[in-house]
């Protein structure tokens, strides 16, 4: 497996650790409020979270398939992905 590969993958492992906890405040939120927002971002986080499931499971399954010449923009993508998912849970947070 590529080194830019094995770090996507473990970029996506963060992202997936991060959305859970994200899932965990909506939910607690939405437990509290009844509010309409925080089960939308529940769902929402739960769709990003089994993107990344599906991203990892298919690095793993497919890595042969994987032009080396792309992986550097699958990584650029998952970082990215990060970052927003991060901000989103230092907002809600505070």
């Amino acid at each position: 497996m590529e080194p830019v590969m094995i770090a996507s993958t473990a970029v996506s492992g963060i992202n997936m650790i991060v959305l859970g906890i994200l899932i965990g405040v909506f939910a607690k939120i939405y437990s509290k409020t009844k509010a309409q927002l925080p089960l939308g971002m529940v769902f929402f986080a739960g769709l990003l979270f089994i993107h990344n499931l599906i991203g990892v499971y298919a690095y793993f399954s497919m890595t042969e398939l994987y032009a080396a010449a792309l992986l550097p923009y699958l990584l650029a993508v998952h970082i990215a992905e990060l970052a927003g998912i991060l901000i989103l849970l230092k907002i809600t947070l505070q």
